[in-house]
């Protein structure tokens, strides 16, 4: 039986559990059919883990309070429907958007210029309903499996006992989860710090599905190309900025679009043939990897233009509720357990923040017709007055029991394992770090890395800090080694 003392507080010991107290299964791997097949509902500990984390702040976001956003129009001006069905990647077709823009750690009144990743999220208004596709700027993420995500999160806020924000913390989740090596790379380098939202790069990160006419298969991947020029900051820069001005991408976004300047990105997609994915050399569907450009070329879609600020902040970007879950005909999911669990974890976190009719908030809402069972709750905006409120009635109200194989779906046939994703080839978690490093980074971006993370560790715990140097020295030996004569330096001087 646990033990609480006066104050309520309990000193956990002993192997996790659920919380019912039974033994989690583990704390590392969801409940796979297979590998690489789907994540079942009935992964207890998952969805507790989720459902709780979705519930721990209320009522701004959880990861991603912080941002700013506004509507504008994507235009198609190339042909793809070699590749998708889908409305707003029609030859001439033109859609209503909605984009927000976010840091992820930080909360409300955090400044928009620290180092972080940032997210960029995209709505568009189809005629086939409302297609979501939440992304970051940066093509790659810390973690593959969901049951990490909270933990990962909580690793980035703030100490129970101070309050306050934590070296140690952070560099204690990262060290012991190698696989985050990729994008704390892209983080500690030049595009931790993008000068304005209008200036960085946009990226799916997740591997998706489209479908074409035919029922033909692709696995493609989003890249939202900047036409204003990718521009980032110093940390000299940044730090100024904080303290001068906390909103400063929310105050440039709102003013350039005031003023006529408005914001556009190119969309070029990363397209996969479908039977392609099981011999890739990198596991397609790992969220830790990218596809080489060299085997899968961007392929121009069309340009996305903000040009309209919102009129309430709060009721149309604080409530803007976006989810990969918001699909359409012509597009899907894929086997990455990252986005399998976000289809569940983004809505219900919706649901716990805003309410359960949050579809029903006109910057939610569709453009088409909405016809759905979902009855009474929260919030009722919206209803059907008199109408059935159940499917297979008899007095006239549509419904469906059509029995159809999910044209967006995939193959999958193996026992339920908690295990890591099958590795392919060339998988492992520091070599797309280390390439990024070598042959991407210039010398003077090499630098800036450098002393960007010579600030990091200094000072940090030494079983902490040691972990630390043998992590960048697997990402690259000379970087790593760079990393640790630096600190030990700064801290001997």
């Amino acid at each position: 039986m646990t033990e609480f003392n006066a104050t309520g507080e309990y000193q956990p010991s002993g192997p996790s559990t659920r919380l019912n107290g039974a033994p989690a299964e583990s704390d590392a791997h969801s409940l796979t059919v297979g590998n690489n097949g789907p994540i079942v509902l009935h992964d207890v500990h998952l969805v507790e883990q989720l459902a709780h984390f979705n519930r721990e702040r209320v009522p701004e976001r959880s990861p991603h309070a912080k941002g700013s956003g506004a509507f504008g129009t994507f235009k198609v001006t190339q042909d793809v429907t070699r590749y998708t069905k889908a409305a707003p990647f029609q030859p001439g077709a033109e859609t209503k958007m909605l984009v927000r823009f976010s840091t992820v750690a930080g909360e409300q009144g955090s400044p928009d210029t620290w180092r972080d990743v940032r997210g960029f999220s995209v709505r568009f208004y189809s005629t086939e309903g409302n297609l979501d596709i939440v992304g970051n700027n940066t093509p790659v993420f810390f973690v593959k499996d969901p049951l990490k995500f909270p933990n990962f999160i909580r690793s980035q806020k703030r100490l129970p006992s101070s309050g306050l924000r934590d070296g140690n913390m952070q560099w204690d989740f990262w060290t012991n989860s190698p696989e985050s090596a990729h994008q704390v790379t892209y983080l500690m380098g030049d595009r931790g710090l993008p000068a304005t939202w209008r200036n960085m790069h946009g990226f799916s990160s997740h591997t998706y599905m489209w479908v074409n006419a035919e029922g033909e298969k692709f696995w493609v991947k989003y890249h939202w190309r900047t036409n204003q020029g990718e521009k980032n900051l110093t940390n000299e820069e940044a730090a100024r900025i904080a303290g001068e001005n906390a909103d400063h991408h929310r105050q440039d976004l709102f003013e350039a679009i005031e003023r006529g300047e408005f914001p556009s990105w190119t969309l070029n997609m990363q397209v996969m043939p479908y039977d392609e994915a099981k011999d890739y050399r990198f596991n397609p569907f790992d969220l830790t990897k990218i596809w080489s450009h060299k085997d899968y070329p961007l392929i121009e879609v069309g340009v996305m233009e903000l040009n309209q600020n919102p009129t309430n902040f709060f009721a149309q970007i604080e409530q803007a509720a976006f989810s990969p879950s918001n699909m359409i005909p012509g597009t899907g999911i894929s086997p990455d357990k990252m986005l399998m669990s976000r289809v569940f974890a983004y809505p219900d976190a919706q649901r716990a923040r805003i309410g359960a009719n949050f579809h029903q908030l006109p910057v939610n809402q569709p453009v088409t017709q909405v016809n759905n069972y979902a009855e009474q709750g929260h919030m009722l905006y919206h209803h059907t007055g008199g109408a059935p409120v159940h499917t297979f009635n008899s007095y006239g109200r549509d419904y469906t029991d059509a029995e159809v194989v999910d044209e967006a779906g995939w193959e999958a046939d193996g026992a339920l394992v908690r295990a890591a994703i099958t590795l392919h080839a060339e998988d492992d978690d520091f070599g797309q770090a280390g390439t990024l490093v070598r042959e991407v980074f210039d010398d003077a971006q090499r630098d800036r890395f450098v002393e960007t993370l010579t600030g990091q560790l200094t000072g940090l715990d030494k079983k902490v800090q040691e972990r630390a140097f043998q992590y960048w020295k697997n990402v690259d030996e000379t970087i790593g080694q760079r990393i640790q004569d630096r600190v030990l330096a700064r801290e001997n001087h």
